[in-house]
């Protein structure tokens, strides 16, 4: 390999990690409440994104180097290989992780572009849910965050539309109330007592 060849791939590599750590700061910053959802789901993969980037700097930083023995080729080869093998296993279970656990959806009543989720973020039996409000559709469509609550260490009993532009989330002790602006976007939360019944948790 010319040095010069060498030179280019060296830098088109570094080009690529810094477009991944790109993409994953787009999809980071849209995970925020108010970003967009397929940007989201798309690029907010740390693991896989930032270890990929990772692997491409270690790389290019391997073939920048002479290797002018066969045991320093065949070395070099084996290592990438192993580096290659080993990002494998971990860009996968950087996939698996970020998808959470199951979700449940709620149209709200006469707004169809307008969906309450409720999304099991845990990793054990003790369920944490991430509520989010998602406003409209295909690649415009927004997320706003409701808040993540820990069925263990909050009141939370669970979530519901109480109206096509209201969402009550009901505590042990009162409600928290959420209104929906025109363009789809979350009011300020407000506290409500709550009325008397028995508890209905989810």
């Amino acid at each position: 390999m010319t040095a010069v060849r060498r030179k280019r791939i060296v830098w088109g590599l570094r080009g690529a990690a810094l477009a991944a750590l790109l993409a994953y700061a787009a999809g980071w910053n849209s995970s925020r409440s108010g970003g967009l959802v397929v940007v989201e789901h798309g690029l907010n993969h740390p693991l896989l994104l930032g270890g990929s980037a990772v692997l491409l700097v270690v790389v290019s930083l391997i073939i920048s180097m002479e290797f002018r023995t066969w045991v320093s080729q065949i070395g070099c080869a084996i290592g990438l290989i192993a580096l290659v093998l080993g990002g494998i296993p971990v860009g996968f279970l950087g996939i698996v992780l970020s998808r959470g656990g199951w979700t449940e959806r709620t149209a709200a009543p006469g707004h169809s572009d307008r969906v309450l989720t409720v999304t099991d973020v845990a990793f054990s039996i003790d369920p944490i849910y991430k509520v989010e409000l998602v406003s409209g559709t295909g690649w415009s469509a927004r997320h706003w965050s409701l808040g993540t609550w820990d069925t263990e260490q909050t009141d939370y009993v669970r979530v519901d539309w109480s109206g096509p532009d209201r969402i009550t989330i009901t505590r042990a002790e009162k409600l928290t109330v959420f209104d929906v602006r025109p363009d789809g976007s979350l009011g300020a939360p407000r506290e409500e007592p709550r009325p008397q019944g028995p508890l209905m948790p989810r």
